[in-house]
């Protein structure tokens, strides 16, 4: 709230004027009995006036209140999801990866609802009601001091119980937003996997395991609502025994001449206006703390710094012939086995180097350290002799385009989705690198041409078109070091053909490490690396590790039976 300060001290002053004029009521009202009881005619005629001007003011202002405070709350909410979703983006990857999407995007939305109920709580009835408490106790000093402490005795009997109410829910709000982020990645995990739920006839299992978790979040939600419901019972008796108390009491007073009934109906009125605002607190509190769990789970996102950063003084990637070196490497996920151990690797500027390897051999672990998508765990992977981690991260990625198997597509147009290439280009530079690509022709038959939007992930285009809108992304980009990651495994004959074409002309004169699990594609390569357990076991062109007869050899031979055995089977 800090940076609005401003409205808030207008917001202070609005929550004055209403609490002030409630505080007025109870006052009125004494001063109207006693007036009806001296037959005081002028102060019968002024006292209509009196109420009207009060509750006129405190109309006008309820109403600038509810307007500057809905207009501070969702500024504050927009601005707290952007600093969230800015961390988000900026995150490292395995911070990231430790929650699904679903759960992630799920605290943009039911986290915030609890955050923005109660900063629209505190910013009006907790000012106001704590406001309009204080001038009713004010004035109830007024009229009786005496009955002021007798009603203020029963207070700290009930602040207890709520005070541990209110602890209990933030536990328990805390919990059911953990268990919905569960849920929401549950759902969107098993809706993505229809067709195999469906092939497996899984629905079953399906079904029952959303039950499950559908249930836990009901039976937290009866924890909180039975938390919720023990708090209006407290209040209420609470607020019985204090006006019991005050009735006893003001009885003997009035009898005995101390205490007018202008005194008796002025301090009930104050009492009882103060009932609403005390319930209304004590209703807060269970709000706030399930906010605070909302907020907890918020801030633990932005506290957590990323740990690829850049260097204090690192310097801009000053690139030559794009050597890529990954020096004596070693690598870890969390206190996992290591995933590269010793990798002492030279990758020739202009060259084509393959990775190959049975998979979680470490091929795609390893393209992931050129572009710092992760810190090596010892060792150093440098570039022309510069040390990626000494380097600028901006400066270091400008040199370096990527294509993998997994196609990241945003739902945007055609056109937009390879401009993010380069950024600013024009419309002649955009459809010469889709021409590159083999993209052109099958984006100028769209009714939109290149204005077309892909959907969500590209959902509107085959695996073929989505695969060469990125390679023409990458043509865009015309960065001098290629990172190539299975990018035709999942393509038809067809595709493939034209997909490889592209790569082809891409790879030309560009500093490119390729993983392939069909050896046909990279036969070709300038040197072919094979890994093993995260170590490098061989190395060489595709005849001299054939003749070599080692583990290449034998992939080699595998994948031509598996190729001849799917062979036979089509012409079946």
């Amino acid at each position: 709230m800090r940076p609005h300060r401003g409205a808030l001290a207008v917001v202070l002053g609005l929550v004055a004027l209403v609490a002030g004029a409630t505080g007025l009521y109870p006052v009125l009202i004494k001063a109207a009995f006693d007036a009806f009881a001296a037959r005081d005619a002028d102060a019968i005629r002024l006292a209509p006036l009196f109420v009207i001007g009060v509750t006129a003011v405190k109309g006008f202002s309820l109403l600038g209140l509810t307007v500057l405070t809905n207009r501070v709350v969702t500024r504050i909410e927009a601005d707290l999801q952007s600093a969230l979703y800015a961390h988000l983006v900026e995150a490292d990857l395995a911070q990231i990866g430790r929650e699904s999407p679903a759960a992630l995007t799920q605290r943009f939305t039911t986290d915030f609802a609890f955050i923005k109920e109660a900063l629209t709580r505190l910013s009006t009835v907790f000012l106001r009601e704590v406001a309009t408490i204080a001038a009713l106790i004010v004035a109830m000093i007024w009229i009786d001091p005496v009955l002021t402490i007798v009603a203020g005795v029963v207070a700290p009997f009930v602040a207890r119980p709520i005070a541990r109410i209110g602890k209990k829910l933030r536990r328990v709000a805390t919990s059911t937003q953990e268990q919905i982020g569960q849920m929401a990645s549950f759902v969107s995990e098993s809706l993505a996997a229809t067709r195999v739920a469906k092939t497996y006839a899984l629905e079953g299992y399906l079904k029952a395991k959303g039950s499950a978790a559908f249930e836990e979040i009901r039976r937290l939600k009866m924890k909180s609502a039975n938390a919720r419901g023990r708090l209006d019972p407290l209040l209420e008796a609470g607020g019985g025994l204090a006006v019991a108390a005050v009735l006893i009491l003001i009885g003997f007073r009035i009898t005995s001449g101390e205490s007018t009934v202008g005194d008796f109906t002025g301090f009930v009125s104050a009492l009882i206006l103060a009932a609403q605002p005390i319930r209304a607190l004590g209703n807060l509190n269970a709000i706030v703390q399930e906010a605070a769990g909302a907020l907890q789970r918020t801030f633990d996102i932005l506290d957590e710094e990323p740990r690829i950063r850049d260097r204090p003084g690192a310097s801009p990637l000053q690139l030559g012939k794009g050597e890529i070196r990954f020096a004596d490497v070693t690598f870890r996920y969390g206190g996992d086995a290591a995933a590269l151990d010793g990798i002492d690797l030279m990758v020739l500027g202009g060259a084509t180097t393959a990775l190959v390897g049975r998979s979680g051999s470490g091929k795609s672990t390893l393209l992931s350290l050129v572009p710092r998508l992760y810190d090596v765990t010892s060792g150093a992977v440098l570039i022309d002799g510069q040390d990626v981690r000494s380097v600028t991260q901006a400066s270091l990625r400008a040199h370096i385009a990527v294509v993998s198997q997994d196609v990241s597509l945003f739902d945007d147009t055609i056109r937009a989705n390879i401009a993010f290439g380069r950024p600013g280009a024009s419309d002649e530079e955009i459809v010469a690198a889709a021409r590159a690509a083999a993209a052109h022709e099958f984006i100028s038959a769209l009714p939109k041409g290149y204005y077309t939007r892909v959907g969500t992930g590209g959902s509107r285009l085959s695996g073929g078109e989505r695969q060469r809108i990125t390679l023409a992304r990458a043509f865009l980009k015309d960065a001098p070091i290629l990172l190539l990651d299975e990018a035709t495994s999942a393509l038809d004959s067809e595709s493939e053909s034209l997909v490889q074409a592209a790569l082809r002309r891409l790879m030309a004169g560009r500093t490119t490490l390729v993983i392939a699990h069909r050896l046909s594609t990279v036969r070709d390569a300038d040197r072919i690396v094979v890994l093993e357990a995260g170590c490098v076991i061989e190395t060489g062109r595709h005849d001299e590790l054939i003749a070599q007869g080692g583990v290449y050899a034998r992939l080699h031979r595998l994948q031509l039976s598996d190729d001849a055995g799917a062979e036979r089977t089509t012409a079946s």
